[in-house]
């Protein structure tokens, strides 16, 4: 059996078609009570409107690559099919002819730019700032938004987060219709949603159903909104609207065992939304307080042992060498409980209220150690930027250590000794993908597929050749065991 999986999402069933006609149609019989029947219709929610008034502002992204062809024009999918013919027809396939390249010259090195993937997105302001996904961009040479009166544009990334999954685009228009932003901290489980979008590449289809739930954990930064919503590949980044014409969310993932829709959707709350906006459009990143400690949530069983009334708080697993939690006596075993007088119910919880600290503030930590209550301060440092994580045209990519959520360091000899390795890397921190894996800091990493790697720059070489759409296996050390390790990119 498939495990179930958190996928961004990239079909309205025919019951559910069914279903909603069912409510409309009523036979005519004898005897009937018009009064009964028209009170059958009342309350059946009606979107002709909304989707009348948003769907304008709703944009399909279309995002391309640039593809390096071989010497002889063609891709790398060329030479596959070369491979083909040759193995199964004895002849190769019929290519063009090239012009031929004088002597002493290089031949010039071509490119082809090749569709890479759609997305949805919204504007948001009438000069032309859209709002989408981060992974709906991620990797792109190009970005292009469509209206629904067919207009295109080439857009500009303003700038990107991975961790929220925000990202800014530019085009340049002038009083372009916009949505209206809501307040999604009123949103109430049970209310009615539509989705507007461009699930496989089809131009704003709408789709309807229920908050289900206001706040779920799947995320280090974000509580997310939980819906019944159909979306779809090709659905991430358009929006959540409620039935006063307001968007409320931004669509992002899926929950699925298989990859498609079944029946759970995730969408992010537009007022972390908005924050991360004005981040973006103000320095084109995000900027967070850091602590330095890895925390887990408080088993019950390690709470009444501690004396906990309950089980409630970050459990510190690990303080970070010279890090702010380490400068300011923070220990290992220590529960945080609040931070600036805000409860710490789970350990999430940290990363974003110590995210919100602007970097040199002051942080005053409530930690529970040895069967009492303890205040702390703190200078807040700033987390590691995500350096313009999105990249457009010809600039270099992210390093392939970050689409998987990877952050990884040279061994000492000490530690190479007392690991009884000869070569390897030691993980730093594992994010998204890496810690969906269940990979975290202090494993030893020494192979990549079939590749041995013996230091940080063999990893980060032959990451970088690997394919960033599709799980990288990974050797993995811990203690006295190894065992391979398949870790999925964190956008998936």
């Amino acid at each position: 059996m498939k495990a179930n999986k958190l996928f961004p999402i990239e079909k309205i069933a025919s019951t559910l078609v069914l279903s909603a006609c069912v409510g409309f149609i009523v036979p005519t019989a004898i005897n009937a009570n018009p009064v009964a029947e028209a009170a059958a219709t009342v309350g059946l929610p009606d979107f002709t409107e909304l989707v009348e008034k948003s769907g304008p502002a709703v944009v399909n992204i279309r995002t391309t690559e640039k593809v390096q062809l071989n010497q002889n024009g063609g891709s790398a999918e060329d030479e596959q099919m070369q491979e083909f013919f040759r193995r199964f027809f004895g002849t190769p396939m019929p290519t063009p002819k090239q012009q031929p390249t004088p002597k002493g010259r290089k031949a010039p090195q071509q490119e082809e730019e090749v569709s890479r993937g759609v997305g949805s997105g919204f504007i948001i302001s009438q000069d032309g700032y859209v709002l989408t996904n981060a992974h709906v961009v991620e990797g792109a040479s190009e970005v292009y938004v469509k209206l629904t009166d067919k207009r295109e544009f080439k857009a500009k990334v303003i700038g990107a987060d991975r961790r929220t999954d925000i990202a800014v685009l530019k085009i340049d228009g002038s009083k372009l219709p916009r949505v209206t932003i809501g307040d999604s901290d009123k949103i109430k489980a049970g209310e009615w949603v539509i989705a507007i979008g461009s699930p496989f590449d089809l131009d704003n289809t709408v789709t309807a159903g229920i908050i289900s739930a206001k706040a779920r954990d799947t995320g280090d930064y974000l509580p997310l909104i939980q819906t019944d919503v159909a979306v779809n590949p090709g659905n991430s980044g358009g929006p959540l609207i409620n039935m006063r014409g307001e968007v409320i969310g931004v669509n992002s993932q899926i929950y699925s065992r298989s990859g498609g829709y079944m029946g759970i959707s995730f969408a992010i709350p537009i007022d972390e939304a908005m924050r991360v906006v004005d981040q973006l459009k103000s320095a084109g990143k995000v900027v967070r307080g850091y602590l330095g400690v890895e925390r887990i949530d408080v088993p019950k069983e390690v709470a009444e042992g501690l004396g906990l009334a309950k089980a409630q708080g970050a459990l510190i697993q690990r303080v970070m060498p010279g890090s702010p939690a380490e400068k300011a006596g923070i220990e290992v075993g220590d529960v945080i409980q609040k931070v600036n007088g805000t409860v710490i119910e789970k350990a999430v919880d940290l990363n974003r209220v110590v995210g919100d600290i602007k970097p040199g503030g002051k942080a005053t930590v409530t930690v529970w150690r040895k069967g009492g209550a303890k205040d702390i301060v703190i200078t807040v440092a700033e987390a590691d930027a995500e350096k313009a994580p999105v990249k457009t045209g010809k600039q270099k990519a992210e390093p392939a250590t970050n689409v998987f959520g990877l952050s990884i360091t040279d061994l000492t000899e000490a530690q190479k000794r007392d690991s009884h390795v000869s070569g390897g890397v030691i993980l730093e921190n594992a994010e998204g993908g890496a810690a969906r894996a269940g990979l975290q800091a202090g494993d030893i990493i020494t192979r990549v597929f079939n590749t041995d790697v013996r230091d940080a720059k063999e990893f980060a070489a032959v990451m970088a050749k690997v394919d960033q759409k599709k799980p990288v296996l990974l050797l993995v050390k811990r203690g006295d065991v190894s065992k391979f390790v398949a870790v999925r990119p964190t956008n998936q």
